[in-house]
């Protein structure tokens, strides 16, 4: 079938990657793709957001599948417009993916069906968050009611550092519209875990764990960001528990919008605190992770493809999915100056060596070819590299031994990926 693969990042190289596999894949479009995607697919000028331009090449070209990888244009409604055309497209309505469009949104609904999640207040004045977030006790976590690219969140632990968040947010309009409306948050404590699913609206197929790690800086300081690296499983939940969480914080959802009449199709990605009380849902995301995305499909022995078309029908035929029996860890590598300001351009070297390692990946995020053909800088989370090992430890050993090798001016990445893991096993 010919597939068009939406999006130019990280998450997007390793769908590509897997797509790419697959026998019953005739040709692979990705739009705009980037200078990794490139090598598993035809890179066609057209952005994400463009959906009227997308639908018209998918018509032209009888396009069998669409996927859509980043969120915005699912917010967006691209879904919509193409099946409207009758096109085959994967990802949730518009509608339903306000439940990453709107952090307020996806509140009230966790909250109406049951879902554990911490407690809440959503403002759309800036004096009277300011004045709820001086008054309140212990720490807090604000939040962008919109889209910010993983940047709109802040974890406060004193009242100045909410009046700043909610003035940056509210006051100097940092992430533009997105913050109109904010939602102030209890912290929670506890460990994070990543829980992907699979779902036709009624059948939930859950993809195998994983742990991502948002803060810039080893030991978890700095700014969130888009995620600066994870691993795959999460060694810290066992099957019966993974079962227990996907019983309380994702089923409820589904089932719940289904009976709203706004059944949710495609993947339902649930950012989960591991409290000592249970799971909590701290977020839901309308599409694949990143970087999970880029340490799960290396896992997965299964072909993706049909289960992505089978979504897009409306109908889940397929109960399961089969693993390597193996741990995936990956380590972004970003621009001096993420998740700030940085500069592009810089030529890479040593993906090439790297890539020549067993079970290495290289999944390219934010790159271009240069005007000699070399692969160059082209955003914040360049690259990332994982590697499989037959445990967590050593696959962080084969990343972390290989990584060294990939060079481009002002580059860093985190050193500690997978840390808190493999303390507490030990």
């Amino acid at each position: 079938m010919k597939v068009l693969l939406v999006g130019s990042g990280g998450r997007e190289d390793a769908l590509a990657w897997k797509i790419a596999q697959s026998p019953k894949l005739t040709k692979l479009y990705a739009a705009s793709g980037n200078a990794g995607i490139a090598r598993h697919a035809q890179c066609v000028n057209l952005k994400a957001e463009d959906v009227q331009g997308l639908k018209d090449f998918a018509l032209k070209e009888g396009i069998d599948l669409t996927v859509v990888g980043p969120e915005s244009p699912l917010v967006s409604g691209l879904t919509d417009a193409f099946r409207n055309d009758g096109l085959r497209v994967f990802g949730p309505s518009q509608s339903a993916s306000r439940l990453e469009g709107s952090k307020a949104f996806s509140k009230i609904q966790m909250t109406k069906f049951g879902v554990p999640t911490a407690s809440y207040e959503v403002f759309s004045n800036c004096n009277e968050a300011n004045h709820y977030v001086i008054e309140a006790e212990g720490p807090i976590v604000i939040k962008a009611d919109g889209l910010a690219a993983g940047k709109g969140v802040f974890v406060c632990e004193s009242s100045q550092e909410a009046v700043n968040a909610v003035n940056q947010i509210m006051g100097k309009k940092v992430f533009g519209e997105a913050g109109l409306k904010i939602v102030i948050e209890n912290k929670l404590e506890g460990e994070e875990l990543s829980v992907l699913v699979l779902t036709d609206g009624e059948k939930i197929i859950p993809l195998a764990t994983s742990q991502d790690h948002k803060r810039v800086f080893d030991y978890d300081r700095g700014p969130n960001t888009g995620g600066m690296g994870a691993y795959s499983p999460c060694p810290l939940i066992s099957e019966e528990k993974f079962q227990q969480i996907i019983d309380s914080t994702v089923r409820p959802m589904i089932r719940g919008m289904a009976r709203e009449g706004n059944p949710y199709r495609g993947l339902l990605y649930a950012g989960i605190m591991m409290t000592k009380d249970g799971p909590y849902v701290l977020e839901y995301n309308c599409r694949f992770g990143d970087p999970e995305t880029q340490v799960i499909l290396p896992r997965m022995k299964s072909d993706l493809l049909p289960l992505l078309y089978q979504i897009a029908e409306g109908k889940l035929e397929t109960t399961q999915i089969e693993w390597f029996d193996k741990a995936c860890l990956g380590v972004v590598i970003a621009s001096g100056g993420y998740p700030g300001h940085y500069e592009s351009g810089f030529p890479i070297t040593g993906i090439e060596a790297v890539e020549k390692s067993d079970d290495v990946f290289v999944f390219h995020a934010g790159t271009a070819k240069g005007s000699r053909g070399e692969f160059v800088t082209a955003g914040g989370r360049v690259l990332l590299v994982a590697a499989l090992g037959e445990n967590l430890r050593a696959a962080q050993e084969r990343v972390y031994g290989v990584i060294g090798q990939i060079h481009f001016k002002n580059s860093f990445y985190r050193r500690d990926i997978g840390r808190r893991a493999l303390e507490v096993l030990r």
